[in-house]
């Protein structure tokens, strides 16, 4: 009998803090996360994670108010904390798109319409350029752009990490830019670089 009045009252103690302190709770998310429907959804996941182990806060001397307060806090945290590495992220991307765009417009200003008759082999020059590269950076790069295998599945061939092929790739880009630098319009248009 007594662990059902511990339960009313704890049940009691809960209902009330939710429905005199909602609106307060969300304002005070409301204070660091800009989104209203993000802090209504960090007020409610506060709540629902008491609710969900309230076996722990059953006993009158733990200050329930309070610790949902704190639990707003940490989840307020953790949505900014996860904001920021999202945003640094798309920060990123866009500055790689960036210079993606920069790269086409130095290869269109630079292009030169002579090279299609000025007697070079471009498939040779390109072949020639890629025999060049370093013996594991050449694989990579030919199985890649050459042979068209996804990453991942080059990395479980050759028992490698992605960051290793990346790492590959990106010299291999970088020598073939400075070896191939006169035809890089061309080779744009044979090879995606």
């Amino acid at each position: 009998m007594e662990n059902l009045l511990i339960i009313k009252d704890f049940e009691h103690r809960f209902r009330e803090i939710y429905l005199f302190n909602f609106r307060g709770m969300v304002r005070f998310a409301g204070e660091y996360v800009p989104c209203e429907e993000d802090c209504e959804n960090i007020v409610h996941d506060a709540f629902a994670e008491i609710w969900e182990a309230k076996g722990k806060y059953l006993h009158r001397d733990n200050n329930l108010l309070s610790l949902i307060f704190t639990i707003i806090k940490n989840k307020c945290i953790d949505y900014l904390r996860h904001q920021i590495v999202v945003r640094e992220a798309e920060n990123i991307m866009q500055e790689e798109y960036r210079l993606e765009m920069q790269l086409n417009l130095f290869s269109l200003e630079s292009f030169d319409n002579d090279l299609f008759s000025s007697g070079y082999d471009l498939e040779e020059l390109i072949t020639k350029a890629i025999e060049a590269l370093p013996e594991k950076c050449r694989q990579i790069f030919v199985m890649n752009k050459i042979e068209g295998k996804k990453q991942k599945d080059i990395a479980r061939e050759l028992d490698i990490s992605i960051n290793t092929i990346e790492t590959q790739m990106a010299i291999a880009y970088k020598k073939l830019r400075e070896e191939l630098k006169q035809f890089l319009p061309l080779l744009l248009f044979f090879i995606n670089l």
